[in-house]
């Protein structure tokens, strides 16, 4: 059954009482934290299952795809319509993060969650990177190439500014992919065409498949470039799930401005698994059944169950 939960309020907007945030807004994080670790399980059993994919990164976004899905976006998931009108919009740039959009998606009741178990299989919608020629709910774009989701943000973002559409469009680019020249020709271009009704997100987990970021390619500082090419900038701890969340509402709160914002995350790859935690080398590589299990043990099990 896909679940569904209440939107909380902006945290910078509620006064917290003795002891922390009110309950109701701690209550609602407990919730998402929960789909969260259960997207980590997902996410780990469909890698370990066919020896493929990229469990890493897709542990540190976790967070991020369950608050995007199930509190910040204004979503359809049935029927799925491709054009999205009248809805916010949600690009996968890093396509190799698929194990956990995936998880979402059939959570958030885009497809069954039994199909979870077809991930990387031959004819299975499921591919090792997203594509629309598949069919499957959710997916607008082909991803995988990095650096090309940001132009098709802009363009989806833009499109809606022309159509009169005031849903907003969100995007997810890793770190690495900084690297990537034609995501610096889309922050030029979308600055200079004012684009205020988008917000890319970074995944800033210093880790590529080839090492630390910073010893592949330093980037130097993302602030600083994103400011210096017109971009609005916001900051917040992607393995907390309140800071993130109030991130993301400042985020929210920025749009409208004549500039696009951008939400540098920082996170840990294989966030939540201890021995896969900041190391690069899990990039890409599966874990076996032992790992697994030990993987599994750590996060612990969920109310919404495996599939």
């Amino acid at each position: 059954m896909p679940l569904v939960f209440g939107k909380i309020l902006p945290l910078q907007r509620v006064c917290p009482q003795k002891g922390g945030l009110p309950f109701a807004i701690m209550a609602d994080i407990a919730r998402l934290e929960e789909v969260a670790r259960q997207v980590r399980r997902d996410a780990l059993r469909m890698v370990n299952a066919v020896a493929s994919g990229h469990p890493g990164g897709a542990l540190g976004v976790a967070n991020y795809l369950a608050a995007l899905y199930f509190n910040v976006l204004n979503h359809k998931p049935k029927p799925f319509r491709m054009a999205g009108d009248g809805e916010d919009l949600f690009f996968l740039s890093a396509g190799h993060l698929s194990a956990a959009w995936y998880s979402v998606l059939a959570r958030a009741g885009y497809f069954d969650v039994g199909e979870l178990a077809t991930f990387r299989r031959l004819g299975s919608r499921l591919q090792g990177h997203p594509s629309p020629h598949e069919g499957l709910p959710g997916v607008r774009i082909a991803s995988g190439s990095l650096g090309q989701g940001l132009s098709v943000a802009v363009g989806a973002a833009l499109g809606k500014r022309l159509r009169g559409d005031r849903a907003l469009v969100y995007s997810l680019h890793g770190d690495g992919e900084m690297q990537e020249g034609q995501i610096w020709e889309a922050a030029m271009f979308a600055a200079a065409r004012k684009v205020d009704n988008l917000i890319a997100t970074v995944d800033c987990n210093n880790a590529q498949i080839d090492g630390p970021v910073e010893e592949v390619v330093s980037l130097g500082s993302l602030r600083q470039k994103f400011e210096a090419f017109g971009w609005q900038v916001v900051e917040a701890n992607g393995d907390d799930m309140g800071a993130l969340l109030a991130g993301l509402t400042q985020a929210k709160e920025r749009l409208g401005a004549a500039k696009p914002v951008v939400l540098l995350m920082q996170t840990h790859m294989g966030h939540g698994v201890s021995y896969m935690e900041g190391d690069y080398r899990w990039h890409g590589k599966p874990p076996s059944d032992e790992q697994l299990a030990t993987a599994l043990q750590e996060i612990g099990e969920t109310s919404l169950g495996d599939f």
